[in-house]
């Protein structure tokens, strides 16, 4: 059995399928890590969501900022931007069932020392930290008042974690800091300002990786297109797998055991 990462897909469905292909992926045997953002902007949305979930067992899949979208437009009444492409998933006869399922999706996924979140982790919160605020979001989604977790959710105040935050506050910038995060200070604050490479950060911030922690897990993560499967001057063992399929540049997948990568281009214009 082999596992594999894969970053932002993004609806680029010919790319999953090219990629599925070149490691001879077999359900019956091998894994996949996904690391969200499995929606938006490209153009097999819809293909996508359907195609990840008819995986069942064999994928493991994390929400991403854009898959979080898609949930707040379909049952939180957000509004759809003009960038976005998922008129196919919201007019689909299987809209309902596609949505419970990526609903159902858990904001960070562990395995030994491997950890997976959209974002990233950032080095204030232990694994185990990280973990429990990733449930509470998981709670809210499920749970009765999940609209209205889902209308509230974004929105980028609070920056700064304090273990003391309640409600929306707290959920909120949990879910910023696992789907949204790059750039933070010393005091593990979120800036939401810059979303380029290493050279756009503010003044006083730096990315998440190059501060140190406490313990030593694999963090895998998507998100951060810019940085092309790079982490310059990380202090942990961070590996970027988003390497911008949806911008012109390749869909990548990291083999769990070996390290080795698997990229196919993008085929998007």
């Amino acid at each position: 059995m082999t596992t594999y990462a894969i970053g932002d897909l993004q609806g680029c469905h010919d790319e999953f399928v090219a990629l599925l292909e070149r490691l001879s992926f077999d359900p019956r045997r091998d894994r996949l890590w996904l690391a969200g953002d499995l929606v938006n902007r490209g153009p097999g949305s819809l293909a996508c969501l359907r195609e990840v979930a008819a995986l069942g067992e064999a994928a493991r899949v994390v929400l991403g900022n854009h898959d979080l979208h898609l949930l707040a437009v379909a049952r939180g009444d957000a509004g759809l931007k003009r960038s976005d492409t998922l008129d196919a998933i919201l007019a689909a006869p299987d809209r309902e069932a596609l949505l419970d399922w990526l609903q159902s999706r858990p904001l960070l996924v562990r395995g030994g020392e491997d950890v997976m979140s959209h974002a990233g982790l950032p080095p204030h919160w232990s694994l185990a930290r990280a973990e429990a605020l990733a449930a509470e979001v998981s709670q809210a989604l499920g749970s009765e008042a999940s609209g209205a977790f889902l209308r509230d959710m974004y929105g980028n105040r609070p920056a700064c974690w304090r273990d003391d935050l309640e409600g929306i506050e707290r959920l909120r910038l949990i879910v910023n800091t696992l789907t949204r995060m790059r750039f933070i200070d010393a005091r593990g604050c979120l800036d939401f300002s810059a979303k380029e490479g290493l050279d756009s950060a503010p003044p006083g911030f730096a990315p998440w990786f190059q501060y140190p922690r406490g313990d030593a897990p694999r963090i895998l993560f998507g998100h951060w297109a810019a940085l092309e499967g790079h982490t310059p001057g990380s202090r942990v063992d961070a590996q970027a797998l988003d390497t911008g399929c949806v911008w012109g540049g390749h869909l990548t997948a990291l083999d769990l055991a070996s390290g080795e990568r698997h990229s196919v281009p993008s085929r998007q214009r």
